[in-house]
């Protein structure tokens, strides 16, 4: 589903070259989560930025159902990570003044996919299942954090993936809505079968995963 071939990313600062990322070579499959853990500054959001269709590598290749998508132009990318990839981040960033079940349709809204009435069909659906079908008209201002994260994974979900990125997930979240939120996580990466790959530096989190590796200054060891 994924593959990652000699992955690379190199930052230049004056006369002093930065390598971020060093060489990075990893396959994730359909249905498999992929834990990468690894401190501040080892490189980990970088390389999640480089897979996502973000960030440029200065070297190596990033493919996805066997599209490189670095070897395509920035409107592939864009049409690309819309369709085919879901993004979790630390925060839930909503807009605030689209309530849970526009901000989850809200992806509906690029690539000339959009049907309303199915979009928000389609959003609900969703929120039930994260379980927010008593919140659908809830603003963000209105929800919890856990609420609020809820929302973002269902957003994150709703053109049906391939692949679900996040970038610590839980970091702003108690321990019990964080073992909530990744159970939802690990259960709907499973009943879509998309490959599920997840930065953080806090190991806990990653006890469901089928494989865990560590980056430690740009490698994975």
């Amino acid at each position: 589903m994924v593959e990652l071939r000699e992955l690379c990313r190199t930052y230049q600062i004056g006369d002093q070259v930065i390598e971020a990322v060093r060489d990075v070579s990893l396959a994730v499959e359909g249905g498999e989560f992929v834990s990468i853990i690894g401190h501040s500054g080892s490189g980990k959001s970088t390389l999640l930025s480089m897979i996502g269709g973000l960030a440029r590598p200065t070297s190596g290749k990033v493919l996805i159902e066997g599209e490189d998508i670095w070897a395509r132009d920035d409107a592939f990318r864009s049409d690309f990570r819309n369709a085919r990839i879901g993004f979790i981040f630390q925060f839930a960033s909503l807009i605030p003044t689209l309530n849970a079940i526009e901000n989850v349709a809200l992806p509906r809204s690029f690539g000339g996919r959009r049907r309303r009435t199915v979009d928000e069909e389609e959003a609900i659906m969703l929120l039930e299942k994260v379980g927010l079908g008593e919140r659908l008209f809830s603003y963000p201002n209105e929800l919890s954090g856990g609420q609020q994260r809820r929302v973002a994974i269902a957003r994150a979900l709703i053109n049906r993936p391939a692949l679900l990125l996040a970038d610590e997930p839980t970091g702003d979240l108690d321990e019990e809505t964080e073992a909530e939120v990744m159970e939802l996580l690990l259960s709907s990466c499973r009943e879509f079968k998309a490959a599920f790959l997840m930065v953080t530096h806090n190991r806990a989190i990653s006890e469901g995963a089928s494989k865990v590796v560590r980056l430690k200054s740009g490698e994975l060891q």
